[in-house]
């Protein structure tokens, strides 16, 4: 099951889960974990039953480009399908509100993930919290 929320909705199951996965286990400094856009984006959440172990955010950057962020999964229900729910109905809800072109800063781990929904990765690769990021965009 899949919901999406506001953020002050959302905030309760979603910030310990970021924080298992952003903070605990790839040592992003808390204090950049949460941010100014929060309250802005929509906030998609995964359940396995009861439990939500999973959620990602879609932030309105105009009114047709948005950016996908902040996907995150418990490491316990990794490589069970939660990833591509949550990123399917992000671009579900983007299209639904008209978007045409979906951003995203992914891992480069990541980028394999992402390339499988259309998304091309462009420029260089950067650091973003000490992790080797790239941009990637996918246009509708």
């Amino acid at each position: 099951m899949i919901l999406i929320q506001s953020w002050p909705d959302a905030q309760e199951e979603a910030y310990p889960i970021r924080k298992s996965v952003f903070v605990q286990e790839q040592g992003v400094p808390e204090e950049m974990e949460l941010d100014d856009q929060d309250p802005k984006a929509h906030h998609a959440l995964v359940y396995s039953g009861r439990q939500c172990v999973g959620t990602a955010r879609l932030i309105e950057l105009t009114a047709h480009q948005s950016q996908i962020g902040r996907m995150a999964v418990l490491k316990s229900h990794r490589s069970q399908g939660y990833g591509t729910m949550l990123i399917k109905a992000l671009i579900t809800l983007g299209k639904e509100l008209g978007v045409s072109q979906f951003i995203l800063h992914a891992q480069l781990s990541a980028i394999p993930f992402y390339e499988q929904f259309g998304f091309v990765p462009l420029g260089d690769a950067y650091d973003e919290a000490g992790i080797p990021h790239r941009d990637m965009i996918l246009d509708i």
